[in-house]
């Protein structure tokens, strides 16, 4: 009776081992933004950097999107302390601006409102990240 027991624990550790890792790789997934089956020529839509403690950019809007935040590794780095370090996704879909929320403590807003599901932003509107902001042009 009790090697059938330790083996049914190490059959449990093996799998819920692997569900974590699973878990890891989607998360990293999802911050990385790889998708290798995505376009890359876009509508023409980019993302202009209006305030904040930097000099006025601009940054092409891709199909796989880019990360935004205050973290050296984000596709779109921002200096701005009230950014999460991976803030939010923004990318293209159906020619569209898409906005997301990557769970920040602050709350990423289009035009004035709170992004609580993806949100398509159109030219001219202003994403707001922290104190920064953004226009999609």
């Amino acid at each position: 009776m009790p090697v059938l027991f330790l083996n049914i624990i190490k059959l449990l550790f093996i799998v819920l081992l692997f569900l974590f890792l699973w878990q890891v790789a989607r998360s990293i997934r999802s911050h990385v933004g790889t998708n290798p089956g995505a376009r890359q020529e876009g509508t023409g839509a980019e993302l202009v950097l209006l305030t904040g403690s930097e000099e006025t950019r601009r940054v092409r809007v891709r199909h796989q999107g880019h990360v935004v935040g205050r973290s050296p590794d984000a596709d779109i780095h921002i200096d701005d302390p009230y950014a999460s370090e991976f803030h939010a996704r923004v990318g293209l879909q159906d020619e569209r601006v898409i906005v997301h929320d990557l769970g920040s403590t602050n709350g990423t807003y289009v035009n004035g409102r709170r992004v609580t599901n993806p949100t398509s932003a159109s030219r001219g509107d202003t994403v707001q990240i922290g104190k920064t902001i953004l226009e999609v042009r």
